[in-house]
């Protein structure tokens, strides 16, 4: 285990616990079921309750699970995995293979946390099961229960930058993308490493995005999507359902799906735009019919919102950047409005949470006609590179990371 001393910059009062255990949260749609929260935050922001330094560089965005928040960062020439008490300070430290320093230098996976134990994949393809204690437990907090590297296991191949997805869990089962010639998916034992299933013949090199369980008709399906197309394999054997080839520059499927009503949402940059594909299920059996495409909403990294039948999110623009908002059922778009510069979102208690890949901080009232920004700040940089670390709302809290500071923000009404 490797320790570091972390700066605590400032550290006031101490919220009340929830969970956030995954990257894009519970079902992983970038939702949070937070309520009573600020409907608009004072002059300057909401209240900071404390920013800590020294978590490492890095784009990973942050779990919270246990009374613990947890975040990734290259620290030397390790990839480091902190664990921080609610209060800012360090409960533990523990490494998980080397820090990844190519192009934009930095780590990409969140954290998963399941049933007291945490899962990271590193951009080389570590795969770390480690004791994920709550605070006060004792020695042994971060302890390695497993390790191996799905690339060198599974003949898996590296992309441009680095593996980013972010460890899924699927009962005892933890769902990784190897991306081999042979093997492209497999399904691990979540307590031992040991394989269950592998998922063959789909040729493809692993995407950006993490994968997603989906359950429709009586059939359990992970869908993700690699590097030159999106696929759905059965959840429970891992055979190939289906697989709709979809090509971008650079390999740039980033995008987490997002599934609603039978249907399976994804985007890309560079003016690739936004699908919509529905789901025929026939016993152990689905194929997929496109049901809309656009080139709108090509969302990059940042992610989207669906709410009450609308997309929402910033859009690569083809390097016009834009806040976009589409129809979900026909992918009409109803509003476009220029930005200047990307982001990302999540959503909680009937807003937006919005960050800009400048810092800009924006809570937005949902609307398909306008983009309504009802309160904004900035956020202090905490490192070089861009802000793409996506904000975090739990326990009436805001998380916002950017390189080597992560900050909590209390934004519970009073």
């Amino acid at each position: 285990m490797f320790s570091r001393p972390l700066v605590l910059l400032l550290a006031l009062g101490h919220a009340a616990a929830a969970d956030w255990p995954q990257f894009n949260g519970p079902n992983r749609d970038n939702k949070s079921p937070e309520t009573g929260l600020l409907k608009e935050w004072p002059q300057g922001g909401p209240k900071l309750l404390w920013a800590a330094k020294g978590i490492g560089h890095g784009f990973a965005a942050v779990a919270v699970a246990n009374g613990l928040a947890y975040v990734t960062g290259n620290v030397g020439n390790d990839t480091l995995i902190t664990a921080l008490n609610l209060d800012g300070t360090v409960a533990w430290t523990a490494k998980n293979g080397p820090a990844y320093k190519r192009e934009h230098p930095g780590t990409r996976s969140t954290p998963t946390i399941d049933a007291g134990r945490l899962y990271h994949l590193n951009a080389d393809g570590d795969l770390a099961c480690l004791e994920a204690r709550a605070p006060g437990a004792g020695d042994g907090s971060g302890k390695p229960l497993w390790a191996l590297n799905i690339l060198k296991r599974f003949g898996g191949r590296n992309i441009t930058w680095g593996l980013a997805e972010s460890p899924l869990i699927d009962g005892d089962r933890l769902i990784a993308v190897p991306g081999g010639e042979e093997t492209s998916i497999v399904a691990l034992n979540k307590l031992t490493g040991e394989t269950v299933w592998t998922c063959k013949g789909i040729g493809e090199k692993p995407g950006y995005a993490s994968p997603i369980l989906v359950h429709h008709q009586g059939l359990r399906q992970i869908v993700t999507l690699m590097a030159k197309a999106a696929v759905g394999v059965n959840a429970d054997t891992g055979e190939l359902l289906w697989k709709v080839p979809h090509e971008t520059p650079y390999d740039e499927n980033i995008f987490t799906p997002l599934f609603h009503g039978g249907h399976i949402y994804f985007a890309t940059a560079h003016a690739r735009g936004s699908r919509l594909l529905k789901l025929h299920v026939e016993g152990k059996k689905c194929s997929v019919e496109l049901a809309w495409t656009t080139d709108k909403l090509d969302s990059h990294h940042g992610g989207a919102i669906l709410l009450d039948g609308y997309l929402y999110g910033f859009c690569h623009g083809n390097y016009k950047p834009r806040w976009d908002c589409l129809e979900w059922k026909t992918g009409k778009l109803t509003h476009s409005e220029p930005t200047g510069v990307g982001g990302s979102v999540t959503y909680a208690d009937g807003m937006i949470y919005a960050m800009d890949e400048r810092g800009r901080v924006m809570l937005i009232k949902p609307s398909p006609s306008e983009r309504r920004v009802v309160s904004e700040f900035q956020l202090p940089r905490g490192g070089p590179g861009p802000f793409w670390a996506h904000p975090v709302v739990c326990g009436g809290r805001l998380y916002l990371r950017h390189s080597d500071t992560l900050s909590a923000y209390d934004i519970q009404a009073r």
